[in-house]
């Protein structure tokens, strides 16, 4: 049967680019779309999403204060972010920055109908069976990727942005009445950095679950591996964050878990796949 509807929808090359020109022009105006929004919640964007990790009134600063206090730790673990005045140096720099900011926004709001409209596209060509094993990817995966963003956000940004801004050398001050100044693009660059990464380094499961339902890779390989695989894990948790080994262990320790996490899914894939081919 399953075999039959897809004979009946089979298409030729051309009609193939035709149809994905089809959902990639959808893809490119939800973008827009989400640009747009973007655009006109300028105000809102920047006070308390851009620039929200510099406020002292930032939601993990206020959660790890409250941590503090219950912990009967007093106000030790009470963050004050570093003060930083943000400017920009250079002709057209704020109207690209903004239409960046847009951009990247509009791609991560909208990122779950993104792959909404893939799978669209690659669903007629697989069979029934196939369509009910990998239904609901398109929401797992946003979901694994919004998860990674909120992380990079609350967790990773904020520690790492103090500590690269609250680093010093002899004879270098950058200290003003009203704060530290930093070119806006230089702050902004490394907030994505520690976002958009970590959002994509969340996929590991997705990622893994294909490529053991292919048998490329195993269970065991990975137990096996598991070592080299920690060694790798802190050489990406390096390159995301800067040279400060708390952060690095804060990116670190989830993508571990999720590392553990994908063992469990190839182990599943895996006897499925030799229960089929017995």
């Amino acid at each position: 049967m399953a075999t039959d509807l897809n004979e009946e929808k089979e298409m030729t090359f051309v009609e193939h680019l035709d149809e994905l020109r089809i959902h990639l022009i959808r893809i490119a105006i939800a973008v827009v779309i989400g640009a747009v929004f973007m655009f006109f919640a300028t105000d809102l964007v920047f006070k308390y999403v851009i620039f929200g990790p510099l406020d002292s009134n930032f939601l993990t600063y206020q959660l790890m204060c409250k941590f503090s206090h219950w912990a009967g730790l007093l106000d030790q673990l009470c963050y004050i972010p570093v003060k930083i005045e943000p400017v920009t140096l250079e002709m057209g720099e704020a109207f690209l920055l903004h239409i960046k900011i847009c951009a990247i926004g509009g791609l991560i709001i909208m990122f779950p109908y993104i792959l909404y409209e893939l799978w669209r596209f690659i669903r007629p060509a697989l069979y029934q069976e196939e369509q009910s094993a990998i239904n609901g990817i398109a929401a797992i995966s946003s979901f694994l990727f919004l998860l990674g963003i909120a992380f990079g956000y609350f967790i990773l940004a904020p520690f790492a942005i103090n500590f690269l801004m609250g680093y010093q050398l002899p004879m270098i001050n950058t200290d003003t009445d009203t704060g530290s100044i930093l070119k806006a693009s230089s702050y902004i660059n490394y907030l994505i950095m520690f976002t958009v990464p970590v959002g994509i380094i969340f996929e590991m499961p997705i990622a893994v679950y294909y490529l053991a339902k292919l048998g490329l890779v195993t269970d065991a390989g990975m137990r096996m591996y598991r070592r080299h695989a920690i060694v790798g894990i802190l050489v990406v948790a390096a390159v995301v964050t800067p040279p400060d080994v708390m952060t690095q262990i804060i990116i670190g320790i989830p993508i571990y878990i999720l590392y553990e996490i994908s063992i469990i899914i190839a182990a599943k894939q895996t006897k499925l796949r030799e229960a089929s081919m017995a």
